[in-house]
């Protein structure tokens, strides 16, 4: 059995590239969290439950996940798009387009906070234009929404480019020939190819959206029961000397994000199993 192990194995120097990997994951991933569950586990469950679920902590949760999903799902639309065309279609400017998808990783998101306050404020250039009809951006949610659109989009981008590039042509000329409209094409051809990379970049912008912060706290006005975002919540907590009350909103929020991303990577996986099985 250690004769076959040893000959499927890969990489060279299994055992220490391993002990590694598992080492480095350890000080940077698993010591952190499992201080949140060490430091939780010092209140009473008396005091952690009137922590978590008392209506502001509530609120603050409602919004960061319900914002973070509605600007990954716009991302994932929208990021598509952007994607398709960066891959399938030349025109004067795109490097310089292609470019400005990374533009939200090189800002640093304070930056990008403050600019979309001023920019959708009341007395800003769009502010002031949709101000008349009723919208309002700054100090709502769909501010929320939109700064984390903006940090979000480059992961929906830059997951999707390179799976659209390894498309065939030659297979959706074929459907074409054979009778399939533009719409059977993309649902029977396209989409099926490219949902696991499409599903990977949602996450991706879901998962950064959840603990956003600085991009966040200048257009959400930080009104409590309205516009406040959990990692500010924790934020306020800490600021306070609460450190057990921020740690026990952090586990609820690491709890939430890690059954939402397992039904999410539970649907790719089965996404892809099909895929490769047709």
């Amino acid at each position: 059995m250690r004769k076959a192990w040893k000959e499927r194995s890969i990489l060279p120097g299994f055992g220490i590239s391993m002990g590694f990997t598992v080492l480095y994951l350890s000080l940077i991933v698993l010591f952190p969290l499992s201080a949140i569950f060490i430091k939780t586990s010092g209140m009473g469950w008396s005091d952690f439950w009137g922590t978590i679920a008392d209506e502001r902590v509530i609120a603050s949760l409602k919004i960061s996940f319900g914002t973070s999903l509605a600007a990954a799902a716009i991302n994932s639309i929208f990021g598509f798009i952007v994607a398709w065309v960066l891959v399938r279609y030349t025109f004067p400017g795109k490097k310089i387009v292609d470019a400005l998808v990374d533009l939200p990783f090189a800002l640093p998101t304070a930056v990008a906070g403050i600019a979309l306050t001023t920019i959708y404020s009341q007395n800003g250039w769009i502010g002031k234009l949709i101000e008349p009809h009723g919208i309002k951006i700054v100090f709502t949610p769909l501010g929320i929404t939109l700064a984390l659109t903006f940090i979000g989009i480059p992961f929906v981008v830059r997951t999707l480019q390179p799976v659209i590039e390894e498309l065939e042509k030659d297979v959706e000329e074929a459907a074409v020939s054979l009778g399939a409209g533009r719409w059977r094409t993309f649902r029977s051809i396209i989409f099926p190819a490219l949902f696991p990379a499409l599903l990977t970049g949602f996450t991706l912008a879901f998962a950064r959206g959840v603990g956003e912060y600085g991009s966040v706290v200048f257009i959400a006005g930080n009104m409590p029961m309205k516009t406040e975002i959990a990692p500010l919540l924790i934020m306020t907590k800490l600021e306070q000397y609460n450190y057990a009350g921020a740690t026990a909103i952090a586990l609820v929020m690491l709890l939430i994000s890690f059954v939402t991303l397992f039904v999410i990577n539970l649907i790719q996986w089965r996404a892809n199993r099909r895929f490769t099985t047709v």
